[in-house]
């Protein structure tokens, strides 16, 4: 008698599971693909016991009081803003916000050329004015101006 060659080969409970995994993963991104982020408030858990801090000895000689430093008057200090991503209307966004943060925005543009990641320009007496307006953009690098940009305003150059 000759053996029959056909059959039914049944796929290991490996290739199953994994097949049964890709299809739940397509069906939870089709489900969610429109769905808002939802942002969430991490809290520190671990919270530590104050120290005691000691009680100050009198000293003969009287401590000098450091000098306030002078505020910053944003309204006095030109900002131009430059998308150098591919984010449309990025400059212009960031124009208004920084607007809205009490700065003079005096122009908005695209940049070309190729910038690490987003920046504060500014020219050497500007330096602590850059400094602020990266704290309120959120932005962690500052550096010195560099030509084609003015000397008189700080130069934001954005990136994607």
């Amino acid at each position: 008698m000759r053996r029959n060659e056909r059959g039914v080969a049944f796929p290991s409970p490996v290739v199953m599971l994994s097949v049964i995994a890709v299809a739940m993963a397509g069906f939870a991104f089709v489900a969610t693909k429109d769905a808002p982020e939802a942002e969430r408030k991490v809290e520190n858990v671990a919270q530590s016991a104050p120290t005691p801090t000691p009680d100050p000895t009198p000293s003969a000689t009287p401590t000098k009081k450091a000098k306030p430093k002078p505020k910053l008057d944003r309204s006095k200090v030109y900002v131009e803003v430059y998308n150098n991503s591919g984010v449309k209307g990025l400059a212009g966004r960031t124009a208004s916000q920084i607007t809205a943060a009490g700065w003079q925005v005096v122009g908005s543009d695209n940049w070309v050329g190729h910038i690490p990641e987003p920046t504060v320009y500014h020219p050497p007496r500007l330096k602590a004015a850059a400094k602020q307006l990266a704290l309120d953009l959120g932005i962690r690098r500052t550096k010195e101006a560099v030509p084609p940009m003015k000397l008189d305003r700080l130069t934001v150059i954005l990136t994607g």
